[in-house]
Protein backbone atom coordinates (compact mmCIF):
# COMPACT_ATOMS: atom_id res chain seq x y z
CA UNK A 1 0.00 0.00 0.00
CA UNK A 2 2.81 2.42 0.94
CA UNK A 3 4.57 1.80 -2.38
CA UNK A 4 1.34 2.50 -4.29
CA UNK A 5 0.83 5.78 -2.43
CA UNK A 6 4.43 6.81 -3.16
CA UNK A 7 4.11 5.89 -6.83
CA UNK A 8 0.82 7.80 -7.10
CA UNK A 9 2.36 10.85 -5.48
CA UNK A 10 5.28 10.80 -7.90
CA UNK A 11 2.97 10.50 -10.92
CA UNK A 12 0.83 13.40 -9.67
CA UNK A 13 3.99 15.50 -9.13
CA UNK A 14 5.21 14.88 -12.66
CA UNK A 15 1.74 15.64 -14.04
CA UNK A 16 1.69 19.04 -12.29
CA UNK A 17 5.20 19.88 -13.56
CA UNK A 18 4.19 18.84 -17.09
CA UNK A 19 1.09 21.06 -17.02
CA UNK A 20 3.11 24.03 -15.83
CA UNK A 21 5.69 23.44 -18.56
CA UNK A 22 2.98 23.19 -21.23
CA UNK A 23 1.33 26.40 -20.01
CA UNK A 24 4.68 28.15 -19.94
CA UNK A 25 5.37 26.96 -23.49
CA UNK A 26 1.91 28.06 -24.66
CA UNK A 27 2.41 31.43 -23.02
CA UNK A 28 5.76 31.93 -24.72
CA UNK A 29 4.27 30.96 -28.08
CA UNK A 30 1.37 33.37 -27.62
CA UNK A 31 3.72 36.21 -26.63
CA UNK A 32 5.90 35.50 -29.67
CA UNK A 33 2.92 35.60 -32.03
CA UNK A 34 1.68 38.79 -30.37
CA UNK A 35 5.09 40.43 -30.78
CA UNK A 36 5.26 39.45 -34.46
CA UNK A 37 1.76 40.82 -35.09
CA UNK A 38 2.51 44.11 -33.33
CA UNK A 39 5.87 44.60 -35.03
CA UNK A 40 5.03 43.40 -38.53
CA UNK A 41 6.16 45.86 -41.17
CA UNK A 42 3.70 46.73 -43.93
CA UNK A 43 3.89 48.49 -47.29
CA UNK A 44 7.60 47.81 -47.67
CA UNK A 45 9.61 45.56 -49.96
CA UNK A 46 12.30 43.11 -48.96
CA UNK A 47 15.60 43.34 -50.80
CA UNK A 48 14.91 40.01 -52.51
CA UNK A 49 11.54 41.36 -53.71
CA UNK A 50 13.23 44.41 -55.21
CA UNK A 51 15.68 42.12 -57.00
CA UNK A 52 12.73 40.12 -58.35
CA UNK A 53 11.22 43.27 -59.85
CA UNK A 54 8.47 44.03 -57.35
CA UNK A 55 7.35 47.60 -56.74
CA UNK A 56 4.78 49.08 -54.38
CA UNK A 57 1.44 50.28 -55.68
CA UNK A 58 0.78 51.92 -52.30
CA UNK A 59 3.61 53.37 -50.22
CA UNK A 60 1.64 53.44 -46.95
CA UNK A 61 1.85 57.24 -46.68
CA UNK A 62 0.42 58.92 -49.80
CA UNK A 63 -1.88 58.42 -52.78
CA UNK A 64 1.04 58.87 -55.13
CA UNK A 65 0.53 56.86 -58.32
CA UNK A 66 -3.28 56.96 -58.05
CA UNK A 67 -6.11 59.28 -59.11
CA UNK A 68 -9.89 59.25 -59.40
CA UNK A 69 -11.29 57.72 -62.56
CA UNK A 70 -11.81 60.52 -65.11
CA UNK A 71 -11.37 63.07 -62.27
CA UNK A 72 -7.62 63.39 -61.65
CA UNK A 73 -7.95 66.81 -59.98
CA UNK A 74 -10.46 65.60 -57.38
CA UNK A 75 -8.45 62.86 -55.68
CA UNK A 76 -7.48 64.90 -52.60
CA UNK A 77 -11.17 65.63 -51.96
CA UNK A 78 -12.25 62.03 -52.53
CA UNK A 79 -13.31 59.26 -50.18
CA UNK A 80 -9.85 57.72 -50.57
CA UNK A 81 -7.29 58.53 -47.90
CA UNK A 82 -4.32 57.09 -46.06
CA UNK A 83 -5.27 55.98 -42.57
CA UNK A 84 -2.99 54.13 -40.14
CA UNK A 85 -0.80 52.82 -42.95
CA UNK A 86 -3.74 51.57 -45.02
CA UNK A 87 -5.34 52.81 -48.21
CA UNK A 88 -8.81 53.51 -46.85
CA UNK A 89 -12.04 54.24 -48.69
CA UNK A 90 -14.06 56.47 -46.36
CA UNK A 91 -17.19 55.66 -48.32
CA UNK A 92 -19.74 56.71 -45.71
CA UNK A 93 -18.57 60.36 -45.63
CA UNK A 94 -21.03 62.06 -47.99
CA UNK A 95 -18.90 65.22 -48.08
CA UNK A 96 -16.25 63.39 -50.07
CA UNK A 97 -16.06 63.16 -53.87
CA UNK A 98 -17.35 59.75 -54.99
CA UNK A 99 -15.32 57.68 -57.44
CA UNK A 100 -13.09 54.68 -58.06
CA UNK A 101 -9.36 55.03 -57.50
CA UNK A 102 -7.23 54.24 -60.57
CA UNK A 103 -3.51 53.72 -61.13
CA UNK A 104 -1.72 56.39 -63.14
CA UNK A 105 0.05 53.65 -65.06
CA UNK A 106 -1.26 50.95 -67.38
CA UNK A 107 -0.23 47.30 -66.95
CA UNK A 108 -0.31 44.35 -69.33
CA UNK A 109 1.67 41.32 -68.10
CA UNK A 110 2.01 41.35 -64.33
CA UNK A 111 1.52 39.73 -60.95
CA UNK A 112 -0.36 41.78 -58.37
CA UNK A 113 -0.73 40.89 -54.69
CA UNK A 114 -2.60 42.82 -52.02
CA UNK A 115 -4.33 42.51 -48.67
CA UNK A 116 -7.84 43.80 -48.09
CA UNK A 117 -10.78 43.87 -45.76
CA UNK A 118 -14.30 45.27 -46.02
CA UNK A 119 -16.64 46.85 -43.53
CA UNK A 120 -19.51 44.75 -42.21
CA UNK A 121 -21.59 43.42 -45.14
CA UNK A 122 -19.27 45.36 -47.44
CA UNK A 123 -19.12 44.95 -51.21
CA UNK A 124 -16.33 46.17 -53.50
CA UNK A 125 -13.93 45.11 -56.21
CA UNK A 126 -10.64 45.47 -58.04
CA UNK A 127 -10.90 46.10 -61.78
CA UNK A 128 -8.22 45.22 -64.31
CA UNK A 129 -7.54 46.42 -67.88
CA UNK A 130 -9.53 49.57 -67.19
CA UNK A 131 -9.67 52.03 -70.08
CA UNK A 132 -9.85 55.62 -68.94
CA UNK A 133 -11.75 57.82 -71.38
CA UNK A 134 -14.65 60.29 -71.47
CA UNK A 135 -16.38 57.63 -73.57
CA UNK A 136 -16.84 55.55 -70.40
CA UNK A 137 -18.41 56.85 -67.22
CA UNK A 138 -17.25 54.06 -64.89
CA UNK A 139 -14.44 51.55 -64.49
CA UNK A 140 -16.77 48.54 -64.69
CA UNK A 141 -17.70 49.42 -68.27
CA UNK A 142 -14.31 48.23 -69.52
CA UNK A 143 -12.57 46.33 -66.72
CA UNK A 144 -13.45 42.82 -65.46
CA UNK A 145 -13.81 42.71 -61.68
CA UNK A 146 -12.13 40.71 -58.95
CA UNK A 147 -14.93 40.61 -56.38
CA UNK A 148 -14.30 41.76 -52.80
CA UNK A 149 -17.01 40.81 -50.34
CA UNK A 150 -17.44 40.65 -46.58
CA UNK A 151 -18.99 37.23 -45.78
CA UNK A 152 -22.08 38.68 -44.08
CA UNK A 153 -23.15 40.31 -47.37
CA UNK A 154 -26.07 38.51 -49.03
CA UNK A 155 -24.13 38.15 -52.32
CA UNK A 156 -22.04 35.49 -50.61
CA UNK A 157 -24.92 33.15 -51.44
CA UNK A 158 -24.76 33.97 -55.18
CA UNK A 159 -22.11 31.83 -56.93
CA UNK A 160 -20.99 34.45 -59.47
CA UNK A 161 -20.78 37.20 -56.85
CA UNK A 162 -18.69 35.48 -54.21
CA UNK A 163 -15.38 36.92 -53.07
CA UNK A 164 -12.50 36.14 -55.42
CA UNK A 165 -14.67 35.32 -58.42
CA UNK A 166 -14.76 37.12 -61.76
CA UNK A 167 -17.88 39.08 -60.90
CA UNK A 168 -21.00 38.22 -62.87
CA UNK A 169 -19.15 35.91 -65.25
CA UNK A 170 -17.89 32.82 -63.45
CA UNK A 171 -18.19 31.22 -60.00
CA UNK A 172 -15.22 30.32 -57.83
CA UNK A 173 -13.13 27.54 -59.37
CA UNK A 174 -12.29 26.35 -55.88
CA UNK A 175 -14.49 27.04 -52.90
CA UNK A 176 -12.93 29.46 -50.43
CA UNK A 177 -14.36 31.78 -47.80
CA UNK A 178 -13.35 35.40 -47.37
CA UNK A 179 -12.40 36.47 -43.86
CA UNK A 180 -14.93 38.57 -41.95
CA UNK A 181 -14.79 42.23 -40.98
CA UNK A 182 -11.65 43.10 -39.00
CA UNK A 183 -9.51 40.38 -40.60
CA UNK A 184 -7.20 40.66 -43.60
CA UNK A 185 -7.61 38.68 -46.81
CA UNK A 186 -4.77 38.04 -49.24
CA UNK A 187 -5.42 38.21 -52.98
CA UNK A 188 -3.38 37.72 -56.11
CA UNK A 189 -4.04 38.54 -59.75
CA UNK A 190 -1.81 37.26 -62.55
CA UNK A 191 -2.21 38.35 -66.16
CA UNK A 192 0.04 37.28 -69.01
CA UNK A 193 -0.74 37.45 -72.72
CA UNK A 194 -4.41 37.97 -72.01
CA UNK A 195 -4.70 35.00 -69.66
CA UNK A 196 -5.65 35.75 -66.08
CA UNK A 197 -5.73 33.92 -62.76
CA UNK A 198 -7.38 35.13 -59.54
CA UNK A 199 -6.43 33.79 -56.10
CA UNK A 200 -8.06 34.34 -52.71
CA UNK A 201 -6.30 33.32 -49.51
CA UNK A 202 -4.07 30.93 -51.44
CA UNK A 203 -6.71 29.24 -53.60
CA UNK A 204 -7.27 29.66 -57.35
CA UNK A 205 -10.74 31.19 -57.81
CA UNK A 206 -10.82 32.25 -61.49
CA UNK A 207 -8.98 31.58 -64.76
CA UNK A 208 -9.85 33.04 -68.16
CA UNK A 209 -8.31 33.77 -71.54
CA UNK A 210 -9.46 37.23 -72.58
CA UNK A 211 -8.37 36.55 -76.16
CA UNK A 212 -10.51 33.43 -76.60
CA UNK A 213 -13.87 32.86 -78.28
CA UNK A 214 -15.07 31.25 -75.05
CA UNK A 215 -14.54 34.58 -73.23
CA UNK A 216 -16.40 36.50 -75.94
CA UNK A 217 -19.26 34.00 -75.77
CA UNK A 218 -19.40 34.31 -71.99
CA UNK A 219 -19.72 38.09 -72.23
CA UNK A 220 -22.39 37.77 -74.94
CA UNK A 221 -24.65 35.84 -72.57
CA UNK A 222 -23.97 38.00 -69.50
CA UNK A 223 -25.24 41.32 -68.14
CA UNK A 224 -22.29 42.95 -69.94
CA UNK A 225 -23.46 41.99 -73.42
CA UNK A 226 -24.61 45.51 -74.31
CA UNK A 227 -21.51 47.29 -72.95
CA UNK A 228 -19.40 47.54 -76.08
CA UNK A 229 -16.09 48.27 -74.36
CA UNK A 230 -16.22 45.58 -71.71
CA UNK A 231 -13.60 42.83 -71.43
CA UNK A 232 -11.86 43.50 -74.74
CA UNK A 233 -8.55 44.95 -73.54
CA UNK A 234 -5.58 42.94 -72.28
CA UNK A 235 -3.78 46.05 -71.08
CA UNK A 236 -5.04 48.86 -68.89
CA UNK A 237 -5.20 50.45 -65.49
CA UNK A 238 -6.00 48.85 -62.15
CA UNK A 239 -8.90 50.33 -60.18
CA UNK A 240 -10.26 50.05 -56.64
CA UNK A 241 -14.01 50.37 -56.36
CA UNK A 242 -15.84 52.82 -54.15
CA UNK A 243 -19.19 51.08 -53.75
CA UNK A 244 -20.60 52.88 -50.69
CA UNK A 245 -18.81 50.56 -48.21
CA UNK A 246 -15.68 51.23 -46.19
CA UNK A 247 -12.69 49.23 -47.40
CA UNK A 248 -9.02 48.93 -46.50
CA UNK A 249 -5.98 47.90 -48.55
CA UNK A 250 -2.33 47.37 -47.68
CA UNK A 251 0.81 45.59 -48.90
CA UNK A 252 -0.14 46.25 -52.53
CA UNK A 253 2.76 45.28 -54.75
CA UNK A 254 3.18 44.45 -58.42
CA UNK A 255 5.82 43.09 -60.73
CA UNK A 256 5.68 43.16 -64.47
CA UNK A 257 6.32 39.88 -66.26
Amino acid sequence: MGRNILLGSLLFFFFIISCKTDKKSEGATWRTKKWVAENQVHNQLLEIEKEQGWSLLFDGETLEGWHLYNKPDSTRFSAWEVRDGTLFCNATDENRVFGDLVTDKEYENYELVFEWQMGLRGNGGVFINVQESPDFRATYQTGPEYQLLEPAHSDTNTPMKRAGCLWGLSPQLNSVEAKPVGQWNTSKIIQQNGKIEFYLNGKLTAAEDFTSKEWADKIATSRFKDITGFGKATRGKIALQNWYFDSWFRNMKIREL
